[in-house]
C-alpha cells in the first residue's frame, strides 16, 4: 500500500523542523585562539645622560625587555664608575637596550629616545657635564643605522637648536656595577639621601612622559 504524498510531504516537513531546532541549540564552538607571535628581539646602545633617567624611562615602554646601564664609545677597558666621573676614558654613560621589534619597533624606541632627554646639549644634561653624559646612539647593523639617521632628521624639526646626537658603530658595552642597576626601583621609596636624586630629577620626568605607572604602556602612546 502506497503512502499518501501528504503524510511524506509532513514527515519531511517534520524533519526540517527538528534538524532546525537541534542546530540552535548546538553551543556555538569556541573561537580559535591566535597562536602567539614568536619574539624578534633587537639591541641597541642609547646615551642620554645619567643612565638612571634613561633606565628608568625605558623599562616602563611596552616591548623593550630591558635597559642595562654601561659604559660604551670609549679606550679604557673595564672602566668603573670612578673612571668614567673622571671624563677621560671616552665613554658614554649608556644603556644596553633589548626589545621586541614585533611589539614595540626601533623607530618607536628612538621617539621615546629623544623626548626623554635634550640632544642639543653637546656633552651635557643639565647640571652633568662632560663627554660621559653625551647623546648618543651606537648601532648594531646598517639598518639600525639608516633608520637612527632618518629619525634623527625628522626630530630636528622639533628643537630650535641643532642635534648633536652622535651616531656610530656599538663597540664594546661594558655593564656598569651592580648598584646602578634598577636604581630607580631601588631607591626612590627608600629612606637614604640616593632617593632625593630620584625624586627632584627621574620622578618628574617619568610624571612629563606621563610614564609615573610601573605598567608597560601602549608601543604608540
Amino acid at each position: 500500500m502506497k503512502t499518501p504524498l501528504i503524510t511524506l510531504l509532513l514527515t519531511a516537513l517534520l524533519g526540517v523542523i527538528f534538524s532546525a531546532s537541534a542546530a540552535e541549540t548546538k553551543p556555538a564552538a569556541a573561537p580559535a585562539k591566535a597562536e602567539p607571535k614568536e619574539k624578534k628581539m633587537e639591541k641597541i646602545i642609547l646615551a642620554s645622560g645619567c643612565f638612571w633617567c634613561g633606565e628608568a624611562v625605558l623599562e616602563r615602554i611596552k616591548g623593550i625587555e630591558s635597559a642595562v646601564a654601561g659604559y660604551t664609545g670609549g679606550k679604557t677597558k673595564n672602566p668603573t664608575y670612578e673612571d668614567i666621573c673622571g671624563g677621560d676614558t671616552g665613554h658614554a654613560e649608556c644603556l644596553l637596550v633589548e626589545f621586541d621589534a614585533n611589539v614595540v619597533t626601533l623607530d618607536k624606541v628612538l621617539e621615546v629616545f629623544w623626548h626623554m632627554h635634550d640632544p642639543t646639549t653637546l656633552n651635557r644634561q643639565g647640571p652633568d657635564s662632560g663627554t660621559q653624559y653625551r647623546s648618543g646612539i651606537f648601532y648594531f647593523n646598517d639598518a639600525q643605522k639608516k633608520t637612527a639617521e632618518a629619525s634623527k632628521a625628522a626630530h630636528a624639526k622639533d628643537y630650535k637648536d641643532p642635534i648633536v646626537t652622535e651616531i656610530t658603530a656599538a663597540g664594546e658595552f661594558y655593564k656598569a656595577e651592580e648598584y646602578h642597576q634598577n636604581y630607580f626601583e631601588n631607591h626612590f621609596t627608600a629612606g637614604t639621601g640616593n632617593a632625593r636624586y630620584c625624586r627632584a630629577i627621574i620622578w618628574p620626568k617619568l610624571k612629563k612622559l606621563g610614564l609615573e605607572k610601573k605598567e608597560e604602556l601602549e608601543a604608540d602612546k
